[in-house]
């Protein structure tokens, strides 16, 4: 399947997921993913580290979406693309998962997560695109849940991105990444 965006052809299919453990900081990649908050100004985590690494420039941008589109901030499951500062990618694609809740099923808000950023990754046409795990940390998502929900959305999530490359912080972290794709497929 094929369609157009931003005035090319943008051949459309499925992402090749690898894995990797590492700084998604350094990943040489078209986008990188930040797993942010709803304000967008920085935290901790990975939107630190990707805040930090980046410069100002990053921070600056998210200022101007939020004195322009987004002054109430960026909701959750939702994704906006950004310059990428100082990073070797050439843009930031920031997303605001779910906290995880046990009284609440928020499983399609995080996968939406992942949908959202494939969506902008194909709007500024990325092919190479590198993902943190979205939720897995300070907002408390189970990982092996959390890991089944990224791999399982970003495979089968049309895209004209090439690679989706998950960037994971710890062996712990990884290998939960690494069951849920020898699971999924």
């Amino acid at each position: 399947m094929a369609g157009r965006r931003g005035g090319y052809l943008a051949r459309m299919g499925t992402p090749e997921i690898t894995l990797h453990r590492g700084d998604i900081t350094t990943a040489e990649v078209d986008a990188v993913v930040n797993a942010a908050n709803s304000g967008l100004l920085g935290g901790g985590g990975v939107d630190g580290a990707i805040h930090r690494a980046g410069g100002p420039e990053i921070l600056e941008a998210c200022r101007e979406l939020r004195r322009t589109t987004l002054p109430d901030g960026l909701p959750t499951g939702q994704a906006v693309a950004t310059t990428a500062g100082r990073l070797p990618a050439r843009w930031v694609i920031h997303t605001v998962g779910p906290v995880y809740a046990k009284s609440e099923d928020r499983s399609e808000l995080l996968a939406s997560a992942y949908r959202e950023s494939l969506r902008v990754a194909d709007e500024v046409g990325a092919r190479t695109v590198a993902f943190p795990a979205v939720s897995a940390g300070v907002y408390g998502w189970p990982l092996d849940d959390a890991a089944r929900i990224a791999v399982t959305t970003v495979r089968i999530t049309e895209s004209a991105v090439r690679e989706a490359r998950f960037i994971l912080f710890s062996d712990q972290v990884f290998d939960a990444f690494a069951r849920a794709a020898a699971s999924s497929g």
